[in-house]
């Protein structure tokens, strides 16, 4: 059985790519949050007895099924309501709030030129639009191969698939955002 400390030192290592991979998959930083919080506690209350190099395959796993499940009771909530509270004026009492300012996020301001910034950030808008367009499971073996840098067999046990579907997933996602992307002008 592994230590309580091993397990902190697993979630914590894991705990930043978990968040942003999950931010990507939801575009909702709060329920990434809440996401990855869920897949962290199932892991240790299901599984901290096994031995730690089972930890991140299993890690995959439970965020993966955790993102699903976020997903089905989304599409349950957006067809039995719809939320209309974004859309109203802040709290604060200021009315004269532009909703374009709470849909649209404020981007980091840096050392680079605004020439280079709004280039970048046009560039990673493009690449992300790519990436939300493609089908599901080509989507999450990308992912997983070259966000989390799995190994084919690793992302196969993670999605509960053959080595040979993430390959051809990969395959279809790379040639996919490859075209896509080069119709945009951009060549990385």
């Amino acid at each position: 059985m592994a230590s309580e400390k091993e397990l902190d030192d697993f979630l914590q290592s894991i705990e930043s790519r978990a968040f942003k991979r999950t931010v990507y998959a939801v575009r909702d930083e709060e329920a990434a949050l809440d996401i990855v919080q869920d897949a962290m506690i199932r892991l240790s209350q299901s599984y901290a007895d096994r031995p730690p190099a089972e930890w991140p395959m299993l890690f995959q796993r439970i965020l993966s099924n955790a993102t699903l499940d976020w997903f089905r009771r989304q599409k349950v909530r957006n067809a039995v309501m719809q939320n209309f509270s974004d859309l109203e004026a802040r709290s604060d009492g200021d009315d004269t709030a532009d909703l374009l300012e709470t849909l649209i996020p404020a981007e980091n301001i840096g050392t680079e030129s605004a020439s280079d910034s709004v280039s970048r950030a046009q560039i990673l808008r493009a690449i992300e639009d790519e990436l939300s367009n493609l089908p599901a499971r080509q989507r999450e073996a990308f992912l997983l191969r070259y966000w989390e840098e799995l190994d084919v067999s690793e992302t196969a046990a993670a999605m509960g698939c053959s080595d040979g579907s993430v390959k051809t997933h990969c395959s279809r996602a790379v040639h996919t955002l490859a075209k896509a992307l080069k119709a945009k002008g951009i060549e990385l």
